[in-house]
C-alpha cells in the first residue's frame, strides 16, 4: 500500500492549494513514478468532479461542518470517501486506515479518530446512504452533479433539466482522449504499426484524419511517444479549428493566444513545415512550453512572439486563428477544477476580452484571407453572440460555411458555425467559425 500512500499524500496536498489559492500545480508529484503520477491525477480530478457531494455526504455524518474544518482535515475526508464510494479495486479497510494514518501524521490523533469514526459510519451506511433534499431546487442539482449554482441555473434554462443533467454526467465521467499523429516526426500508417506493437488499444476517428481516439494517454508518455514528438494529444474537436483555418504550406499564418501550442503544432504540421507560422502569446512561461514542443515535434517554421494579442505591431496574415481565452465549460470533464473557479464575473470578463482580441485580429487579416474564431466553451455570449456582434461592426468579413471541413453533426446556424457539446457529441465542447475578409 506504500505507493497508493505516496499517491494519496501528494494529491491531498494539490488539492489542498487548489482549496488556498485555485492553483491546481501537479508539478509537486513530479518525483513520483509514472504510476504513482497517473494515479494522483486520477484521485484530484474525480474528487473535484465530486467535490459538493462528497461534501454532503461528509456532512451527513459529520458533527462538524465540512466549511469549519481545518482544510487538510476537509481534504483528507474527501479522498478517504471518494475511495470507499468509487474506488471498487481499494479494500474499505484499506482506505479507512490510509486515510486515519495520514490525518494522525499531520493533524494528530484527535483528528484521526475523527476521520476513523465519519468514514467508518459511512461505511456501515454504503448501500443506504442519504440523498440530497434540499428544497432550493438549484441547490439540489448543484449538490448530486457537483457543479456551482451558477452554471446549473443557465443551462438548466437553456437545455431543460433532462438535458442539463445529461451534460453533468458527462462532465463528472472520466474522459476519453484522442492522440493526434505528427506528419512531420512520422506516418499515419506507420503510427498505427507502433501501436499495435505496443498493444495500445485505440479508434480511428472518422471526422479528422490522423484522430485516434484512446481511453488513456499513459502508454504514449510512457513510451516517450509525446516526448519523441511522434503524436500530440488534442480533443477531436479541438483539431477543428486548425483545419478550418485550412493552412497552406507557404503561407503567412497568425496563431493569436497560441500558448500552449497544440494548435500551432497542428497547422505547423499542415504547412508540412514550409511558410510562416507565427505563435503569439503574453505569458512567457507557456511561451516556453509552446517552444519546447516546437522543438520535439520539428515544426521549424513555428515563429514564437511574446506580445499583447490586443496590440499588435504585425503584418497582414492569409490566415489567422484566435483560440479565445474563455470559460472552459466545454472542457470540464478534463479540467474539473475550471467549474469551481469560474465565476459569472469571470464570464462577463471572458465575452470583454474577446471582443477585443477579435477587433485585433480582423486587422492582420488580408484580403480574401481567412480569420478563425475558436473557443472550448458552450456558452452562447463567447461563442455566436460574440460573433454577431463582430458582424455587426464590421462590413468587410463574411461567414463562410463549414461543409466542406467538418461533419454535419457538428454544424450549427445552417452550417456557418460549429458546436460539440459533450453529452451529445462525445468529446469535449468547442465552437468555431471561419469569417472571410472580402474587401
Amino acid at each position: 500500500m506504500e505507493t497508493e500512500a505516496t499517491a494519496r499524500s501528494e494529491s491531498i496536498d494539490i488539492l489542498l492549494t487548489f482549496d488556498e489559492d485555485g492553483t491546481l500545480d501537479y508539478s509537486e508529484a513530479n518525483h513520483l513514478e509514472p504510476r504513482e503520477r497517473a494515479q494522483v491525477r486520477e484521485y484530484v480530478q474525480n474528487i473535484l468532479r465530486r467535490r459538493s457531494y462528497l461534501d454532503f455526504i461528509i456532512n451527513e455524518f459529520s458533527s462538524i461542518k465540512v466549511e469549519e474544518m481545518k482544510p487538510l482535515l476537509k481534504n483528507i475526508l474527501r479522498l478517504g470517501l471518494y475511495e470507499l464510494l468509487f474506488m471498487d479495486g481499494t479494500p474499505d479497510y484499506a482506505s479507512i486506515n490510509e486515510a486515519v494514518e495520514v490525518a494522525k501524521y499531520n493533524l494528530g490523533s484527535k483528528s484521526g479518530d475523527l476521520v476513523n469514526a465519519i468514514l467508518r459510519n459511512i461505511q456501515r451506511d454504503i448501500n443506504n446512504l442519504p440523498k440530497p433534499a434540499f428544497k432550493d431546487r438549484t441547490k439540489l442539482i448543484a449538490t448530486t452533479f457537483s457543479h456551482p449554482e451558477w452554471m446549473v441555473k443557465r443551462w438548466v434554462k437553456r437545455y431543460g433539466e433532462r438535458e442539463a443533467f445529461k451534460l453533468m454526467q458527462a462532465n463528472n465521467t472520466r474522459p476519453h482522449y484522442y492522440v493526434r499523429v505528427n506528419n512531420l516526426r512520422t506516418k499515419t500508417k506507420n503510427f498505427k504499426l507502433r501501436m499495435d506493437k505496443l498493444d495500445i488499444p485505440y479508434k480511428e476517428s472518422d471526422w479528422l484524419p490522423g484522430y485516434f481516439k484512446v481511453d488513456s494517454v499513459a502508454p504514449f508518455i510512457a513510451k516517450d511517444l509525446l516526448k519523441k514528438g511522434i503524436c500530440l494529444v488534442q480533443d477531436i474537436a479541438a483539431g477543428f479549428a486548425p483545419t478550418i483555418v485550412e493552412p497552406m504550406p507557404g503561407e503567412n499564418i497568425f496563431d493569436i493566444c497560441a500558448a500552449p501550442g497544440t494548435k500551432s503544432i497542428v497547422m505547423a504540421d499542415m504547412m508540412d513545415g514550409e511558410g510562416s507560422l507565427t505563435a503569439i502569446d503574453i505569458n512567457p512561461d507557456r511561451l516556453e512550453l509552446l517552444a519546447r514542443s516546437a522543438m520535439d515535434y520539428h515544426a521549424e517554421n513555428i515563429k514564437i512572439r511574446r506580445a499583447d494579442a490586443r496590440d499588435l505591431d504585425l503584418r497582414l496574415a492569409d490566415g489567422v486563428l484566435l483560440d479565445a481565452p474563455c470559460t472552459g465549460t466545454g472542457v470540464l470533464s478534463k479540467r474539473a477544477d475550471l467549474r469551481w473557479k469560474r465565476t459569472e464575473k469571470d464570464l462577463q470578463d471572458c465575452i470583454k476580452l474577446q471582443e477585443e482580441l477579435l477587433d485585433e485580429a480582423a486587422n492582420h487579416v488580408k484580403r480574401g484571407g481567412r480569420l478563425v474564431y475558436s473557443t472550448c466553451s458552450i456558452e452562447p455570449e463567447e461563442n455566436w453572440d460574440q460573433i454577431q456582434k463582430f458582424l455587426d461592426k464590421y462590413d468587410n468579413f463574411e461567414l463562410e460555411p463549414l461543409d466542406d471541413f467538418l461533419p454535419e453533426s457538428v454544424l450549427i446556424e445552417d452550417g456557418l458555425a460549429y458546436q460539440t457539446i459533450p453529452h451529445v457529441h462525445h468529446c469535449d465542447g468547442h465552437f468555431g467559425v471561419r469569417l472571410i475578409r472580402v474587401k
